[in-house]
Formats: structure tokens, sequence, C-alpha cells
């Protein structure tokens, strides 16, 4: 069983240092960057309550050049975390392990942020070396990084075999939440599926095809459905590859593809004005809703509108308990929303892929490894 950070366990560890796992792998600029790190405040908060130094580790994209790789540097974070928790924030750009423990030990800051976890080279394979090294900067570990918990790396898997482990605040939530409507679905149960990849959504369909009510697809899932059906996709993002797999999805009554789309020459970008009528319909009578990939490009203007369709539907419904997850899906929120002021029945995730492999009820390394 995973243990969560509480008031009893901070206060354990009073004036000690923690290890702090959270996920930076944004762009510090936008709304998502923003959300991620909100999400995780109030585990930073609860432990500075109790004066316990904190040492965040994250990661930001796929580094190829060890630390020459400036762009994915986490230095720019240092001023917008600083600003959000009002204090002061020690950025370590070295991965001389004694020089760090020797700045945590001296520095006047108690809240530091290391350099891009993926500029070690041990990171993402879980080497336990590094592990061990990242346990000895502090007293205990907590993960709030769901994010990433479906990665089987160091600082979200090794580290837990050295020092006491807790699941963060946030991380809690997830799991609580996701746990929710994958045991007690409401019915009706309506999965909202989108985005570019189908075969992330795949294993998601068949894990609630006999939970579910109906599955709205828009997106790259679609068109894989609607090539499987025999209708050409000219331009259209689809996975070919897939197909054949999802014939047996292609013509079930309960899965619901585009009648009308939006499209610029011969590539579907959107669902088009009918189909959002009719999903929004849907979306009112749900009891429980998954969502998971917009319904078109919605960065583009007039192709937003489908996805900005079904966000005032779900934010219509008062009763439902709505579960949203998904890097793209969490920010064209804006397009209709103050993140700030999320209904209470509406949980967004901070996890993409994990989300997509926690519902489909894969094992997740950084969860199993907190246990």
């Amino acid at each position: 069983m995973i243990k969560f950070l509480n008031e009893g366990i901070a206060k354990k560890y009073k004036g000690k240092t923690c290890v702090l796992r959270i996920d930076l792998n944004v762009d510090p600029k936008t709304d998502e960057g923003l959300f991620r790190l909100h999400s995780v405040l109030p585990t930073i908060a609860l432990l500075r309550k109790y004066h316990v130094r904190v040492v965040i580790v994250s990661h930001k994209g796929r580094p190829t050049h060890s630390a020459a790789d400036k762009k994915l540097s986490l230095k720019p974070f240092v001023s917008i975390i600083e600003k959000e928790i009002e204090e002061s924030v020690a950025f370590i750009r070295t991965f001389n392990f004694e020089e760090i423990r020797e700045t945590i030990g001296s520095a006047k800051q108690d809240v530091f942020l290391l350099e891009n976890i993926r500029f070690c080279a041990g990171e993402e394979r879980n080497d336990k070396k590094l592990g061990k090294l990242l346990a000895g900067l502090g007293d205990f570990y907590v993960n709030d990084a769901f994010a990433v918990s479906h990665r089987e790396h160091a600082s979200v898997c090794a580290i837990t075999d050295f020092i006491p482990s807790f699941g963060g605040l946030q991380l809690e939530k997830e799991i609580k939440n996701l746990k929710g409507v994958m045991t007690r679905p409401e019915s009706p149960l309506v999965v909202v599926l989108g985005g570019a990849k189908t075969n992330d959504k795949l294993p998601l369909i068949e894990q609630f095809w006999k939970k579910a009510d109906m599955f709205l697809l828009g997106g790259g899932p679609s068109n894989t459905l609607l090539a499987a059906q025999g209708i050409p996709m000219g331009d259209s993002l689809y996975d070919a590859k897939l197909v054949t797999k999802v014939r047996k999805y292609a013509f079930a009554a309960n899965v619901f593809t585009p009648s009308d789309t939006a499209s610029r020459g011969t590539k579907i970008l959107d669902i088009g004005p009918e189909t959002a009528k009719e999903y929004a319909e849907i979306i009112k009578t749900a009891k429980t809703i998954i969502w998971n990939g917009p319904m078109g490009l919605f960065e583009k203007k007039p192709f937003e509108k489908g996805t900005a369709a079904l966000w005032k539907a779900i934010l219509a419904n008062k009763k439902a308990v709505t579960v949203v997850g998904g890097g793209e899906t969490i920010a064209s929120s804006c397009l209709v929303m103050n993140r700030c002021k999320v209904p209470a029945n509406v949980f967004l995730s901070t996890g993409g892929g994990a989300m997509l492999e926690y519902l489909s009820d894969k094992k997740l390394p950084g969860i199993i490894a907190l246990r």
C-alpha cells in the first residue's frame, strides 16, 4: 500500500530534507506549464510548513548532448517557482553530488531546483547508482509527478530503494480520481478520445469496452475508424497499421465517429458542427465522463470549434463525475474557461500517457515503486 504525504509525515521530518520529484516537462511560458506547477504547490507548501528543505528534481524533453543542450535547461523555472511559493530558490547546475550536498547544507535558501535530470545518462536507464546518489541528497523522497510515473527512471523508481518514499498530494488525487472512474463509474459512462495517437488510445477502448455506454471519437482515432469503414482519408492523420485491428469497433452501435467534419483540402482537421451538437447532447446525459485528446487542431482557427463545443458541454454537466487528461486537452481548456475556476465535478489530470496507461489497467512503475 502506498503511503501518501500528510501532516504527520511532514511533521516527523521537520527540519529535514525532501527530494521531491515533480514534472516540469512543459514550456514554462504556457498555461500548461503553470498548470503542472500549480498542481504540486500544495505538496511544497505542506513541506515548507514544517521547515523541510526541498530539493526539486524534474526533467524536460529528451536531451541528446548532455548538459550542452541548453534549450532543455530547467533554469527558466526558477523565477516562476519563486513567484509561486514566495521564497528564494537556488538553482543547481552541477551533477557533482558531493558538491550538491555541500550546497544544500550551506545555502541560505531552503528550496533547490536541480538541473534537468535527463542530462544524467543513467536517468532513463533506471540506474541504481544514480538512484542512490539522488537519495543521498535528502532524508526522504516524495513522488508528485504522476505524468512521468509510467516511466521506469532513476528519479522515479531506483531512488525508492534507498530512502523512505511517499506519494505526493497531487499523486494521491490522481489515483483517487482515476480509480474512481475505473471501478465505480455511474452509467451512462461516456469515453471521449481524440488527439493524434490512435495506438495510445486503443488500450483504453479495449479496457472500457464492456463498461462504457458510448465512445465519442475525434482526431486520429476517429480517422482510423473511418478508414476501417472504407472511407478514403486523403491527407488526414490516421494510423494505417491499426485499420484492420480497429475494424471490430468501426461499426459498433456505441462507437460514434463524425457525421461531418471540418477540413482543409483533403485533410480532416476537426469534427463538424453537426457532430459537435450530437456529441454535446450525449455528454449532457452522461453521469461519468473520461476525456483524452482534443477533437481537432484547436490551436488554429476555425478548427477549435469542435473541442470548444465539447468543453462547453462538459462544463454545463454539473452532475457527471468527469476526468480530463492529456497535455493538449488541458491546454485546450483555455478556449472556454479560466482553469482556476474548474467545477468541483471535473478533475484535470496532469497525466497524458500515464493517465491512459493507468485507466488501461497497466502497472505504472513509479506507483509500484512506492509500494
